[in-house]
């Protein structure tokens, strides 16, 4: 008697075998991808660490520690982390980030992983600027009395915070020229000779020159401008607001055809200003700040307190 032989079990055994595998698999893709979110997030935070601790350099190591601390404590909690200090123009002007932790897996338990080890390291350094964005257009003399309320590692201190006044209209400052007849305005357009027109002066102040502002020698702006309407509407809208002020060293020339040398910026809290006729006048107050820009590589620039910040590594 022939007997006929089945295949239908082997094959369900062979179903049940090929389902865990292709289950499995897909529960490790599922796990493995999870993990390289964890890895991508917590890198996006130490490097926001490193940033928020640079923030304070090279004055305050102590501070930027605890800034780095207090941002990863509310998004890392619980992770391992190292802070620690290095130079690079000036002293501890670079801060490096290294957060250690364990992310948890879910699927991966049943083939005994229940977590993978995740690191991430960030470096971001302060410094001061070689070319500035969003700048205003207004300047202020490098002897002004309350650039100079001190000295730090060979650069004056401006001072901070207290009430100052800009006299825009009497420039009588060093250099061949006095800049008599100009109001302390400039065409920021390095590329561009000669003056621009008000509604362009007005932009600049509302939102900051467009491109990265070089230091060099700029072209003045007639005093007319610091009279018009887009000028004073600008301003009036930025009271209360930090503006970025270009520092010059000399003028050259007088009047309209003076030439400032731009050798710095400094930031200005706007309280006040007074347009009129031959008066122009800026009120308010020095103060330090956080600035986009491109960082100097040499540390020899005039930084006023101007810095910007910015990952390296």
């Amino acid at each position: 008697m022939n007997r006929i032989r089945s295949d239908r079990g082997q094959a369900t055994v062979l179903t049940v075998i090929f389902m865990v595998a292709l289950l499995g698999a897909v529960a490790m893709v599922l796990d493995v991808g999870s993990w390289f979110r964890e890895q991508r997030d917590t890198q996006a935070d130490a490097d926001a660490a490193a940033l928020a601790a640079a923030q304070v350099l090279p004055d305050a190591p102590g501070a930027s520690t605890a800034l780095a601390h207090q941002y990863l404590d509310k998004n890392q909690h619980g992770a391992s982390r190292q802070i620690t200090f290095s130079s690079s123009t000036v002293a501890n002007d670079t801060v490096t980030v290294e957060v250690d932790r364990d992310a948890p897996g879910f699927f991966s338990k049943l083939f005994g992983i229940n977590s993978v080890n995740v690191q991430a390291r960030a470096t971001a350094r302060a410094g001061g600027i070689d070319a500035a964005k969003w700048v205003a257009p207004i300047v202020v003399n490098i002897k002004h009395e309350k650039l100079n309320c001190g000295n730090a590692n060979g650069k004056p201190v401006p001072c901070f915070g207290q009430e100052t006044e800009i006299e825009l209209a009497h420039l009588h400052q060093p250099g061949s020229g006095d800049a008599a007849g100009a109001f302390g305005l400039i065409n920021l357009d390095l590329g561009e000779t000669g003056s621009v027109g008000s509604s362009t002066l007005g932009d600049w102040i509302t939102t900051g020159f467009d491109q990265y502002m070089p230091l060099g020698i700029y072209n003045s702006v007639p005093s007319s401008m610091f009279n018009s309407t887009h000028v004073k509407s600008a301003l009036a809208g930025r009271l209360q607001d930090t503006l970025l002020f270009p520092i010059y060293k000399t003028i050259t020339e007088s009047g309209s055809s003076a030439e400032y040398d731009i050798v710095g910026w400094v930031g200005f809290k706007v309280s006040s200003f007074k347009a009129t006729g031959s008066t122009g006048k800026v009120h308010g107050s020095f103060t330090k700040v956080i600035w986009e820009g491109i960082q100097s590589e040499t540390g020899n620039n005039l930084n006023y307190g101007t810095h910007t910040i910015q990952l390296v590594e």
